[in-house]
C-alpha cells in the first residue's frame, strides 16, 4: 500500500469482543427489533472493526492508492445478522438524505472527520464526527453523511453552537459501518420549501450509505 493509516486515540474506549452476540440480559429490550443486535452491539462491532483495520487484518481488501475523487467501500465481514463495511469519503460527494429501511446501523470514524445532517422532525441538525467518534442509527433515522467541510449546509439546517475545524490529515477519511440485519433497501428524501420531509424514491440495494 502507498497509503498509511494512523491510529486515532482509542485508549479511552474499552476494546469490545469480536463476538456479534448481544448480552443475554438485554435480549428482552431488543425483542421488538428486526435483529437480535442492539445499537450498542453495533457500536462495539464498528469499534472493533476500526481496531482490526488499524491492526492490518484487512490489508488484503484495501486499495493500493486511495481515490481522491470518488467514494470507495469494501465489505469487511458478512453473515445473516450483520454486514460490516469500510468506507472512504471524498470532498464534494454526498450520500443525500436517506434511511436504512428495516436495518439498524452504526459507525465509528477511523480517520478524518464527517458531517452528518439528521432530520429531527422539524429541520436538519448538524453534528461533526471526528476520528474515534461513533454514531448509531435506529429505525427511521434519516440523514446525509459527507466528508467534513466538503458541501455547503443543506436547506433547513440547524447549525450546532461552534464547529470543529476541517480535518487536515494527509491520509484518507475512513469510517467503519455496521448494518443489522444486512442492508437491503434505502429510501431517499428531500426537505420541501414548506420545511417538511418528502420521500423521493426507494431503492433496493446492499451497498452502504
Amino acid at each position: 500500500m502507498t497509503s498509511t493509516l494512523s491510529s486515532p486515540t482509542l485508549s479511552s474506549r474499552t476494546q469490545p469482543s469480536r463476538s456479534h452476540r448481544p448480552d443475554r440480559s438485554a435480549r428482552h429490550t431488543a425483542a421488538h427489533l428486526p435483529t437480535r443486535l442492539r445499537p450498542a452491539d453495533l457500536l462495539r462491532i464498528t469499534d472493533q472493526g476500526v481496531a482490526d483495520v488499524l491492526d492490518r487484518r484487512y490489508d488484503h481488501l484495501l486499495p493500493t492508492t486511495w481515490d481522491p475523487v470518488e467514494r470507495w467501500s469494501t465489505r469487511l465481514e458478512s453473515d445473516d445478522d450483520l454486514d460490516l463495511w469500510l468506507i472512504s469519503w471524498t470532498p464534494d460527494r454526498s450520500t443525500h438524505l436517506h434511511d436504512h429501511a428495516g436495518s439498524l446501523g452504526a459507525l465509528t470514524v477511523l480517520s478524518g472527520a464527517l458531517r452528518e445532517y439528521r432530520w429531527t422532525g422539524d429541520d436538519l441538525a448538524l453534528r461533526i464526527l471526528s476520528a474515534g467518534d461513533q454514531a448509531a442509527f435506529p429505525l427511521g433515522w434519516v440523514h446525509d453523511v459527507q466528508h467534513h467541510g466538503s458541501i455547503p449546509p443543506a436547506r433547513g439546517l440547524t447549525a450546532p453552537t461552534g464547529d470543529a475545524p476541517v480535518a487536515t490529515s494527509s491520509g484518507p477519511t475512513l469510517s467503519v459501518h455496521a448494518y443489522s440485519p444486512p442492508l437491503t433497501a434505502m429510501s431517499f428524501y428531500e426537505v420541501t420549501d414548506g420545511g417538511a420531509l418528502r420521500r423521493t424514491r426507494t431503492e433496493l440495494t446492499d451497498d452502504p450509505e
